[in-house]
């Protein structure tokens, strides 16, 4: 049951949509109809740029996500080391995530320019404090008993890392880089809205212009819809699949 349960929902929510659309409560205008919003979905990803835009947002959000990942799983390992380091940059990591998104991407416009690189530092400003946060957490609340029996066994600080604390602390991990994954896919949207692009943002940003076409609107938000939830999926069965792994060990 738990595991349709998201199904479920997720087809109450369509039935509703398409009940109060048949019967014109809310105007089309506000609220298109689902099969119309499907027509203009398989159009545009067809015949239409949709596809491609995709595939440019997806390029920005994994970029993000890979270097974000790169640099924050040592920095996290880091901060679990070592109080002097924590205690230095742990207010930092904690005030950056005040800073809304709209209002670095002006200023990356400004540091670095418009385009791939500018956007891809904005998904790694927004990944990089969650991937942190669940590094440090994840060695933190390692056995002590294990570690020190490793010790015992001969095992040298790169080998003591590299073979149990960062495959112990692996579901920990995963479980930040895959809520990380989905806020990059919201810095890079916000990204290409602000900074310009060829991507979802910007089929967003057309969609919001003078003529409002809400359909299209609906189409591009349910692509991103499918990606959060399909990355959010997979992630997870790899978080399960290596928490399953820790726990046979």
């Amino acid at each position: 049951m738990r595991r349709i349960a998201p199904l479920i929902f997720g087809l109450g929510v369509l039935a509703l949509w398409y009940v109060v659309a048949e019967t014109g409560a809310i105007e089309s205008y506000f609220l298109p109809h689902p099969l119309k919003v499907f027509e203009t979905l398989i159009l545009g990803l067809t015949e239409g740029d949709l596809l491609r835009a995709t595939g440019v947002t997806m390029v920005s959000a994994g970029l993000g996500c890979v270097i974000a990942a790169i640099l924050g799983i040592p920095f996290g390992y880091a901060i679990a080391k070592n109080r002097v380091i924590s205690a230095t940059f742990s207010p930092y990591l904690a005030a950056s995530q005040a800073i809304p998104a709209v209002a670095l991407a002006p200023l990356l416009v400004v540091w670095i320019g418009y385009g791939l690189p500018s956007i891809t530092v904005l998904c790694v400003i927004l990944v990089i404090f969650p991937v942190i946060i669940s590094t440090a957490l994840g060695i933190r609340e390692l056995d002590p008993d294990v570690i020190d029996a490793a010790r015992l066994d001969g095992a040298g600080r790169w080998d003591l890392m590299k073979n149990i604390e960062l495959p112990l602390a692996a579901p920990s991990i995963l479980a930040g880089i895959r809520t990380g994954f989905t806020l990059s896919i919201t810095g890079a949207v916000v990204g290409e809205m602000v900074m310009g692009g060829s991507g979802l943002g910007a089929a967003l940003a057309r969609s919001q212009g003078s003529t409002a076409n809400a359909t299209h609107l609906f189409a591009v938000i349910a692509i991103l819809v499918v990606l959060a939830v399909g990355i959010y999926l997979l992630l997870t069965f790899i978080e399960n699949a290596a928490d399953n792994r820790k726990g046979s060990s």
